[in-house]
């Protein structure tokens, strides 16, 4: 497990933005089965989820469709919770970060790290914005 002195201000680039810290199984499961949508975020240190995941992920939310819910998830941080977080997101592998949208409790889009890794924060937030626009 990360030292969580370097996992909270990873973790407030979310929760400062409105995104719900889930850190129990119980809370991944309650969040998920939300009717409406659901961005779900797995977070993680990696050089990938500062230079694009989270701001991309926080810049998508500036358009004019957005999740109802915002939640997120810390890999190597949150183990049960993200261990959780993965059963809903079969058939994809385990993957962070990554980012899920959900629909009355059904994956509807999902970015692995390949879809990440590499890309920037502006090209994440534009293929978040068409997901919003197709299902919120």
């Amino acid at each position: 497990m990360y030292p969580t002195d370097l996992v909270m201000p990873m973790k407030a680039e979310l929760t400062d933005k409105g995104f719900e810290d889930l850190t129990t199984p119980a809370q991944v499961e309650e969040a998920l089965k939300q009717s409406g949508t659901t961005l779900l975020v797995i977070n993680s240190v990696c050089g990938c989820a500062a230079g694009a995941a989270r701001p991309g992920v926080v810049y998508s939310l500036t358009g004019d469709k957005k999740p109802d819910h915002l939640t997120t998830v810390f890999a190597g941080f949150d183990t049960e919770a993200v261990a959780e977080a993965r059963k809903h997101l079969a058939p994809f592998p385990p993957s962070s970060p990554c980012v899920a949208l959900f629909k009355d409790g059904e994956l509807v889009h999902m970015l692995e790290r390949h879809h990440i890794e590499g890309n920037p924060a502006g090209a994440i937030a534009a293929n978040l914005q068409a997901a919003f626009d197709e299902y919120c």
